[in-house]
């Protein structure tokens, strides 16, 4: 499986959302910027998108809710240590209430991987980062980054939010 993300304005690409009913696409929006995501077995229909390769899958995504994506530069010698500890990263998360879905996505043309952890809303997010699960899977985090020799990261990695939603956010309710 192999997801293709774009992105755009939200009225462009929920345009182009509409014109592929049959696709596995999920329109996701923040006050910054507007994402497709395209889930496919076959060739995307975006025109220039980033590619990457489903390497860990829990829950379908949903036509609603919250998503958190941490995105992880990682080196090339890092590649085979990152995958092996995080191929099961949100197992902890998947039994908590208000998961609804996680993706850990291999980069085909970048050196940033994407956990993606999809919620009910925000609430439950928050909730979660609360839970002995989520200190958990940041101490793993954290020995990962103090016990290998290797150069891991080859970046900083950073947080991006979004809502998935039928309608566009007003200016006041999207989130950052």
């Amino acid at each position: 499986m192999y997801t293709y993300i774009t992105s755009g304005t939200y009225e462009f690409l929920k345009k182009l959302e509409n014109q592929y009913p049959e696709e596995k696409i999920t329109l996701m929006q923040n006050i910054n910027t507007a994402l497709l995501w395209h889930e496919t077995t076959e060739a995307t229909i975006f025109q220039s998108p980033r590619k990457y390769e489903v390497i860990n899958s829990i829950g379908d995504i949903a036509a609603h809710g919250f998503v958190v994506c941490h995105n992880i530069p990682v080196s090339d010698e890092g590649r085979p240590v990152f995958e092996y500890r995080f191929t099961s990263h949100h197992k902890y998360a998947q039994n908590e209430s208000g998961f609804l879905a996680t993706r850990l996505l291999r980069p085909l043309s970048s050196d940033t991987y994407i956990i993606m952890t999809m919620w009910k809303d925000k609430a439950a997010f928050e909730a979660w980062e609360e839970t002995a699960g989520f200190k958990k899977e940041q101490y793993n985090l954290n020995s990962v980054k103090s016990t290998e020799n290797i150069n891991l990261f080859s970046g900083a990695a950073y947080i991006s939010t979004f809502i998935v939603d039928e309608e566009e956010l007003e200016h006041e309710d999207k989130v950052t």
